[in-house]
């Protein structure tokens, strides 16, 4: 199935990916694959490869030290005693452990719209979320969706909503390796990975920049890195909505930022970093969130403007 005859294309290969691309550029911006995988990465959707509006890939995938890390994700690391990230599973005072079986998954349940007109592009999916055994423990209600495509800023603009229910009995405990005792290791929740080249970039935030933003507050935080291959930078900025908050134990906004540049390229908005967050049965845990995809380097006046004329 394909759409989009004036503006973005999105054609959707049933069973595996949709992929959405703009015509005037010739780029697909990206593909959001949503095909089950491998059990020990614990299967989940994602986008990759992102690119820029000039074709540069911002997203990493499957890297060599985390092989479950997959472009552009939303996931829980830990999440009442199950690993719904894949890989090993931080355990305090013995590290990083192989347990197969805390590793949990996320199922594609249905798509209630998948359309592309006006210069805007949507993917309307249900996703259920299960630990290893299989049980129903959440619901989730997603909406992705691409505007402001600006080929004279070189950007493009996604943003991101999920609806998360709880459908256990007993209340949902969202947390991290931090929560779990691991010092700055926070992340949970939307998963940015770069690209190997995109390592040693540069960290923005409104006040400050570098590595040392890690575990910091702010409603938006930008990276900035060089490409392999081709020529040229590019810039993700990640930004909060304004709504984002929960009444439950634990909840904050905004979320304190998970990024690294190294050993490799890494941005969360974790919504349990330092404490954990419970969501009761029946409640919904509700996060929106918006990525811009850039060409260039963009300095912080260049992303402040931006935010400024792009409002929620």
């Amino acid at each position: 199935m394909s759409g989009g005859v004036d503006g973005l294309r999105l054609v959707h290969a049933h069973g595996d990916r949709i992929t959405v691309t703009e015509p005037a550029c010739g780029v697909e911006l990206f593909a959001y694959v949503y095909r089950a995988g491998t059990a020990w990465e614990a299967p989940r959707p994602y986008l990759h490869p992102v690119r820029t509006l000039a074709g540069g890939v911002v997203t990493g995938y499957r890297p060599h030290d985390h092989r479950w890390h997959k472009g552009l994700s939303l996931t829980a690391s830990h999440l009442s005693g199950a690993n719904l990230w894949g890989g090993n599973t931080y355990v305090h005072g013995q590290g990083y452990l192989e347990l197969p079986e805390r590793v949990g998954s996320m199922r594609h349940a249905g798509f209630d719209e998948v359309t592309a007109a006006d210069g805007r592009a949507v993917i309307a999916e249900r996703l259920t979320w299960h630990p290893y055994d299989g049980e129903l423990w959440a619901e989730e209600e997603r909406r992705i969706e691409v505007h402001d495509v600006e080929p004279d800023s070189g950007s493009w603009a996604l943003t991101w909503t999920s609806a998360i229910t709880n459908r256990r009995a007993q209340p949902l405990r969202f947390g991290s390796p931090t929560t779990a005792g691991r010092e700055l290791a926070g992340y949970t929740g939307l998963f940015w990975r770069g690209p190997r080249a995109f390592r040693d970039g540069r960290i923005t935030g409104p006040e400050g920049e570098g590595p040392g933003l890690m575990g910091a507050q702010a409603p938006w935080l930008a990276y900035s890195g060089e490409h392999d291959g081709t020529d040229g930078h590019a810039t993700l900025v990640f930004a909060h909505a304004p709504e984002n908050d929960h009444s439950g134990a634990g909840g904050t906004h905004p979320a304190h930022w998970f990024v690294r540049n190294e050993p490799f390229a890494a941005v969360a908005p974790s919504w349990a970093f330092f404490r954990e967050l419970e969501l009761v049965p029946g409640d919904t845990l509700r996060r929106r969130y918006r990525v811009v995809v850039a060409d260039g380097a963009w300095q912080r006046e260049d992303i402040v403007r931006y935010l400024e004329t792009h409002p929620w």
